[in-house]
């Protein structure tokens, strides 16, 4: 019995020195499995580039790696390493390193599915009439594709790909200067326009305005007249002109629907062609590299101004819009919603006491139109202001340029949100202020008035947090690579690509909802393309300077076309909320003036223009086609009973 425990005593040191070195064993290979990892890109499209992250802890300047049987050296930056991959099929890869081999397998997400979240969302808002949804839905279509094709299971890749639409979607969303920029001008702008309806001030344009608006003919007129004057920003001219005339026309029994459309076609189309606004300074910039790309000896400036005479969309759009008005015709979804606004029981007509509250001025106060108009004027003139502020810091004045010149070079190079922060706090306070000392509201009356003009706002912000949710996510899955990619392989003849380069910035802008990103991604595209094009069938220089001047303007105006007839675009978002009208309601009585106008700008000005037919002669032609069809296919206004 002694010699039994006596023995286990003596084998007792050599099982502890077994375990221990089994254990040293086991952590020495976890310390060596931990000197590296890869981790696989969470989103692969077939036949776009990605990279796989290869992570090492040891202090190295480059890492030797065998990648599936290749030898491969990668430069180390902070122990970081990216390898490039272009795979359009289901990889395996085998990674291998003094430390190991390493295998991942990465499943490519197939390019055409780029196009089905913004389809999605489009459709279900066109079908269901439902916003929030539509667009919830469409960003979650493609956030559980993601994580499916990354390799998790079904229910996983459900419910890693709903929550990812707010932790990394919308965060990132928000998580932009500009974005917010927007944001909280748009919530100024609606606190300072509940003060001046509360002080007695919009009512006093109301008053003011129907002396010569006694019409609706009149009254459209004078909302087209604004949408012209406010022409250096998009944004101020939506908000601004919206709200301003919807007391307007709401008294003129002028449906929303059909106030939305002239906020709409007067923002971007104007903003877009006018020399000093705020879209210059992205125009100049996409311009110019461009030229630089291809070694002209041109300046981005003049080519910005001799494309504007191709700039078929735009101008066809404020023509059109102020036929409508004068011819006093409509067609399609919107005659039916102003026939619908002449009878009494018409839902734009009802209206909650809440509501009616809302847009009322306070008992007992007396309505004057210079309560409203100081603070709108300061928000106007406060934004040019802003703009000259911002873009002088930039490039200062020069003075071998003219006055136009250096106006155009100063506004291009503006900090146009900053300039909107400022003017839009500049309104509120001022409205304040004005209410204040005229004893209209009080202080807590006037704070109270802001808040509730900010919980207006509120739809607005949580449609544009998920329409710049569902635009980042287009980025991500290459949305307008796949479009422009697709179109851009076929071998067409050079004088064509005007006209395919006006239907490419359509459908991306109408897939994305966004004319400015349609712009950044189709300029470096088009314009090394159709110059290329063009020497190579031998043309001479003016002539593949012509058609270059023609492109720039296309992809401008494509770009807007498409934005006016995709719901999911911010500044179609921002004219529905502005006019407080029903935004698929908007969008469907929109469309089909938009595509009409488009169809006129491609088939009578782009294409026919690209094969030599004078300018001139195509404004002609154009103009009259839509003249033709307002007079033919419009029907007029039943007269009130």
């Amino acid at each position: 019995m002694i010699r039994f425990s006596l023995s286990k005593f003596i084998a007792l040191p050599f099982i502890i020195t077994s375990l221990l070195f089994l254990i040293l064993s086991f952590n020495s290979y976890a310390q060596q499995e931990n000197k590296w990892h890869i981790e696989k890109p969470l989103i692969v499209m077939q036949g776009e580039e990605a990279f796989l992250e290869i992570y090492c802890t040891e202090m190295h300047d480059e890492l030797s790696l065998i990648i599936n049987g290749k030898q491969e050296y990668l430069k180390l930056i902070n122990g970081k390493a990216s390898y490039a991959i272009v795979i359009h099929k289901e990889t395996n890869y085998s990674i291998s390193s003094e430390y190991g081999t390493l295998e991942t397998k990465i499943k490519p997400i197939p390019l055409w599915f780029s196009i089905v979240p913004p389809l999605m969302a489009i459709l279900m808002a066109l079908l269901f009439k439902e916003v929030f949804v539509a667009l919830f839905m469409g960003i979650f279509s493609g956030t559980f594709t993601i994580f499916w094709f990354y390799g998790f299971g079904f229910f996983t890749a459900l419910g890693k790909g709903f929550f990812s639409i707010i932790d990394k979607y919308i965060i990132q969303a928000l998580n932009n200067t500009g974005h917010l920029s927007i944001i909280v001008f748009s919530l100024m702008i609606g606190g300072m326009v509940h003060i001046i309806t509360k002080n007695g001030g919009m009512r006093g344009i109301v008053n003011y305005l129907s002396k010569y608006a006694q019409s609706p003919r009149s009254g459209q007129l004078i909302t087209w007249l604004l949408g012209i004057a406010i022409f250096f920003d998009d944004y101020a001219n939506t908000l601004v002109v919206g709200n301003t005339m919807r007391p307007v026309t709401d008294k003129l029994n002028i449906s929303r629907e059909k106030l939305a459309y002239l906020v709409d076609s007067t923002a971007a189309p104007i903003a877009s062609i006018a020399l000093i606004t705020t879209w210059i300074g992205a125009e100049l910039s996409y311009i110019q590299d461009g030229i630089k790309m291809l070694n002209l000896d041109e300046t981005p400036y003049l080519v910005f101004l001799h494309s504007l005479q191709y700039s078929f969309y735009p101008i066809f759009t404020l023509g059109f819009v102020l036929m409508l008005i004068i011819m006093g015709r409509d067609f399609g979804p919107m005659r039916k919603i102003e026939h619908q606004i002449k009878k009494p029981h018409h839902k734009e007509l009802k209206a909650t006491q809440k509501e009616k509250n809302d847009f009322n001025p306070k008992k007992g106060i007396k309505p004057r139109a210079i309560n409203a108009l100081i603070p709108v004027f300061t928000v106007v003139i406060g934004t040019m202001i802003g703009l000259f502020y911002t873009g002088q810091e930039v490039v200062g004045w020069q003075t071998e340029l003219s006055f136009g010149r250096n106006l155009s070079e100063i506004i291009g190079h503006a900090d146009s949100y900053l300039a909107l922060l400022w003017s839009s706090l500049a309104g509120v306070t001022v409205a304040v202020i004005l209410s204040m000392i005229q004893k209209l509201l009080s202080l807590k009356e006037s704070m109270e008035s802001m808040l509730d003009g900010f919980k207006l706002m509120l739809t607005a912000v949580l449609i544009l947090s998920l329409a710049w949710a569902l635009a980042g996510l287009t980025e991500d899955l290459h949305t307008a690579q796949f479009i422009s990619g697709s179109l851009i392989r076929l071998d067409i003849n050079p004088l064509l690509i005007p006209g395919l380069a006006f239907i490419l910035a359509a459908l991306v802008a109408f897939s994305t909802g966004s004319s400015w990103g349609t712009m950044a991604i189709l300029y470096p595209l088009m314009l090394p393309a159709v110059w290329l094009l063009s020497q190579e069938a031998t043309m001479n220089y003016q002539e593949s300077l012509s058609l270059f001047h023609n492109v720039v303007a296309v992809v401008l105006a494509g770009s807007v076309f498409g934005d006016h007839c995709s719901p999911i675009s911010d500044t179609t978002i921002m004219s529905s909320l502005a006019s407080q009208c029903n935004h698929i309601s908007h969008v469907q009585t929109q469309m089909p003036y938009a595509l009409s106008v488009g169809a006129v700008s491609l088939f009578a000005g782009t294409i026919p223009v690209a094969y030599g037919l004078p300018i001139p002669l195509a404004f002609v032609f154009g103009f009259s086609l839509l003249f033709i069809l307002i007079r033919f296919v419009g029907k007029k206004k039943p007269v009130q009973t």
